[in-house]
């Protein structure tokens, strides 16, 4: 990017602008992710970071929230990954105890019924619920994100739905 150019300083600051708008988003998708605010503000910074160095590779009319997310979930997984690798790597030297890669917050009783019934879907289908229906993305949108074809993301929440309504059908009985 030159910054003599007045146009790529206003295309800077817009989308700079627009990151800004969408933070309360991307902390709710971080949220989701690792079920603990303070890991979730650090994969918020993290992604924030990540998008600014790489905001000459976003497309310009395209959907900057689902490049985000993208970039976040993208993030997350990586850090996942890396901390296993690290794991295992210290338990073969015998360096001591193994960490847990995801908090375990989402167990705290004052969860809601229907936050406790989402903790049960597969992750896949949850994660797919969570971008279609709480964060509003549309399927192809989503889908994009999770790299896997549209109708894969129509069935996955299809199905999370369908679970999640036989869930709640079944607490009734009970």
């Amino acid at each position: 990017m030159h910054l003599d150019d007045p146009t790529q300083v206003d295309a800077t600051r817009d989308i700079r602008r627009q990151m800004t708008k969408l933070l309360p988003d991307l902390r709710a998708f971080a949220r989701f992710l690792t079920r603990d605010a303070t890991a979730a503000d650090d994969l918020v910074q993290d992604t924030v970071v990540r998008a600014l160095a790489a905001q000459d590779s976003f497309q310009p009319g395209t959907n900057l929230k689902a490049w985000l997310f993208t970039i976040q979930r993208n993030g997350f997984y990586e850090t996942i990954r890396r901390r296993k690798r690290e794991t295992r790597i210290m338990s073969e030297q015998g360096g001591g105890e193994s960490h847990a890669t995801v908090p375990e917050a989402h167990r705290r009783s004052e969860l809601s019924d229907l936050q406790r019934m989402l903790w049960t879907l597969p992750p896949l289908l949850r994660e797919a619920l969570v971008l279609v229906g709480a964060q509003e993305l549309s399927h192809e949108e989503a889908a994009t994100i999770c790299g896997v074809p549209v109708g894969t993301m129509k069935a996955r929440v299809s199905r999370a739905r369908g679970q999640l309504v036989r869930t709640m059908d079944g607490s009734r009985d009970g």
